[in-house]
């Protein structure tokens, strides 16, 4: 039911994970995504058994920077976590949404490859939505690259 399929051409990789706290919501996110032209990744957890979310995180953002995949999605009971846990790779923008503005700003003037959610904020309702104005905006360049490409030197320190 995500819309705009036909900018997934060739269909993108992505990489999906959660830690127990997120493991309903990332099934209901494969089970949105899955009739969509696009290969996805569980890269786990598998149950609602305890694991440590930064496994996940790790998995799916390596995966991002190595350039694996296109894309990630990550999810906990907060998304917090795992946003942090992913911005620690190199070429990661993991940005932590909550509502499909958020979800479009973070695209078009982030560049945002890995989506973080947070099951105590996103409902069910809302999924949807996230996940078409997510896949449905594209980065838009222009003064938003001059600011990114701030990001990708370590800022200089004075004494």
């Amino acid at each position: 039911m995500v819309s705009q399929p036909e900018k997934f051409n060739p269909p993108m990789k992505i990489a999906i994970g959660s830690d127990h706290g997120g493991f309903a919501l990332k099934q209901r996110v494969l089970s949105l995504l899955q009739d969509q032209p696009m290969d996805l990744t569980d890269m786990g957890t598998c149950s609602t058994d305890s694991v440590d979310y930064p496994d996940f995180a790790n998995a799916v953002a390596q995966s991002v920077s190595e350039e694996q995949v296109d894309e990630g999605i990550l999810i906990c009971t907060t998304g917090i976590g795992m946003s942090i846990a992913a911005n620690r790779y190199p070429g990661v923008r993991a940005a932590l949404v909550n509502t499909p503005s958020h979800a479009k700003t973070a695209r078009t003037h982030n560049n945002a490859n890995i989506l973080a959610l947070g099951t105590d904020s996103t409902t069910q309702e809302i999924l949807e939505s996230i996940l078409d104005a997510w896949f449905g905006n594209h980065f838009e360049g222009g003064r938003h690259s001059r600011r990114l490409n701030k990001l990708e030197t370590l800022p200089t320190t004075t004494q």
